[in-house]
């Protein structure tokens, strides 16, 4: 996959996406970059820090969250965009479930789209991206954010993942997507018990036989937290460290984090090591 320049081959390193939240109320470090001052300052310092590609998002997706209506996800993520584009060289994820929030985003220069709801919830969004020929991220999501923590329960979790992922990947075919344009994510956190993500984590080698690049995104979420006793999200960088490189050694081939630097290190050992 080439983007921006930068070519992505799979399989022969771990690659780094940076998070770049436009939100006042993410999970982890909403308000930290909403202003368009502030989210170029960010991702000045991810793609110093190593970060292959910056996903820019303007609607939180955190456990038991408000959907955000179409003007004012723009109203944030728009002029994030375009002023990260004109400074920083590294390719842009547009974070967004909403086809027309996409199409402004690759208009001002994004590179990809990070879609939550799998292509679910904009009918639009499958044909856009199959005309403008950028790559889509599918993950896996067990109901919407405000209600996906209310009991999420599976009888037999990968599988039933794979055969999401794999449903997906064949609409989006069907859409006109080609699939070396499709990267797919089993959805840590979104629907999912600790056992789940844990079983996710263990078993990630399971989704490769999907045939498209595999995206993990453990940073600092809650199931870390369950497991260490630390609450607060930012303090979890640590134990997002430990996920990565298990991550890495089971054969991710992107992992979305908040803290590129350390990171960076992690994947850098573990590649060496594994691959």
């Amino acid at each position: 996959m080439r983007l921006r320049g930068h070519e992505f081959i799979w399989g022969r390193r771990t690659y780094l996406m940076g998070v770049v939240n436009v939100t006042p109320d993410s999970f982890s470090d909403g308000g930290e970059a909403y202003s368009p001052d502030a989210a170029l300052e960010k991702a000045l310092s991810l793609e110093e820090a190593g970060a292959d590609i910056l996903d820019v998002g303007g609607e939180s997706s955190r456990p038991f969250s408000e959907p955000v209506d179409t003007e004012e996800e723009l109203r944030r993520v728009i002029p994030a965009i375009r002023v990260i584009r004109k400074s920083c060289n590294c390719p842009v994820s547009i974070d967004t479930t909403k086809a027309r929030v996409a199409m402004a985003a690759i208009n001002e220069g994004a590179d990809l789209v990070n879609d939550i709801s799998a292509l679910r919830f904009d009918p639009e969004m499958a044909p856009f991206i199959a005309s403008s020929g950028v790559p889509v991220v599918l993950m896996h999501m067990k109901g919407q954010p405000r209600n996906m923590q209310q009991g999420p329960w599976y009888d037999d979790v990968i599988n039933e993942i794979r055969d999401f992922l794999a449903e997906r990947i064949s609409f989006a075919q069907k859409a006109g997507i080609p699939r070396e344009n499709i990267i797919v994510d089993p959805g840590i956190g979104f629907g999912k018990r600790l056992e789940d993500n844990l079983a996710i984590i263990r078993q990630l080698r399971r989704f490769t036989d999907l045939e498209c690049p595999v995206l993990i995104g453990p940073s600092r979420k809650a199931f870390l937290g369950s497991i260490t006793g630390i609450k607060e999200p930012k303090q979890r960088d640590v134990a997002t460290l430990g996920a990565a490189a298990i991550c890495v050694a089971n054969g991710a081939d992107i992992i979305r984090v908040h803290d590129i630097n350390m990171t960076r290190q992690v994947t850098l050992v573990a590649d060496a090591i594994c691959r």
